[in-house]
């Protein structure tokens, strides 16, 4: 397993050294690291340039106390308010439904949590509303007017943020996860009403010692998802 600590040097060796990191040390990124990060990710492409994300950072006791409040919510409702939109489609088909069932065997058997401890799994997608123990943490909205283009510009911006901290020897957990608290999140950021909550990401340093972290999930071959034509 390549040192998770290691700044990544190019853009191949970002990709390849990202992963959704499940457990992060209490090293908090200084604050001009995550100004440069932004400044650098607000480059990445929009259709007309309509740059349709709006973000905010959080750390230190404001991110404390929020996170306490929304463990004290899980304790009533462990399933958050609903969401505003569906994260994964309903009834989803082949071969999408097995590759999601086995990212998630997978992760649990890195974890040794079995699937009759529904105990032991219940707490860990708990600490998906803990950033994983980041010490700061990114929540992303988008207008309500803006439709399939723009959720996809939103993503390319998340994608250059994910990459832009490997480049800092940083790491990020995306979490659509935190949909699911979207009222709570709304009340705690002061949202407007004309923006919707699309997801949190933690951002820090990677516990190296966690055994989480040695997990990485499958990708397809290419033949699998691609055409070559005219070569």
């Amino acid at each position: 397993m390549k040192k998770l600590s290691k700044k990544a040097s190019t853009v191949s060796e970002a990709l390849d050294t990202r992963l959704t990191c499940r457990a992060f040390t209490n090293k908090v990124p200084e604050k001009r690291v995550i100004i440069d990060l932004l400044e650098k990710a607000k480059r990445a492409p929009s259709g007309g340039n309509l740059q349709p994300w709006k973000i905010w950072v959080v750390s230190g006791n404001p991110l404390k106390d929020f996170i306490e409040d929304v463990a004290n919510k899980i304790k009533e409702n462990p399933m958050g308010e609903g969401t505003e939109y569906n994260i994964y489609p309903p009834n989803l088909k082949e071969p999408y439904e097995s590759r999601r069932r086995e990212v998630g065997r997978s992760m649990y058997d890195v974890l040794n949590i079995p699937k009759e401890d529904k105990a032991g799994r219940l707490n860990q997608f708990k600490r998906n509303f803990e950033f994983f123990g980041a010490p700061v943490a990114i929540f992303f909205a988008i207008d309500r007017q803006m439709q399939e283009g723009q959720w996809s510009d939103l993503g390319m911006f998340m994608q250059s943020i994910m990459l832009l901290a490997r480049e800092e020897g940083l790491h990020t957990a995306p979490q659509e996860a935190w949909a699911i608290w979207y009222k709570t999140v709304n009340k705690f950021l002061n949202i407007p009403e004309e923006l919707m909550l699309f997801c949190g990401m933690g951002i820090g340093y990677a516990d190296e010692d966690d055994p989480i972290n040695t997990f990485r999930s499958k990708r397809v071959d290419i033949e699998d998802f691609t055409d070559f034509i005219g070569f």
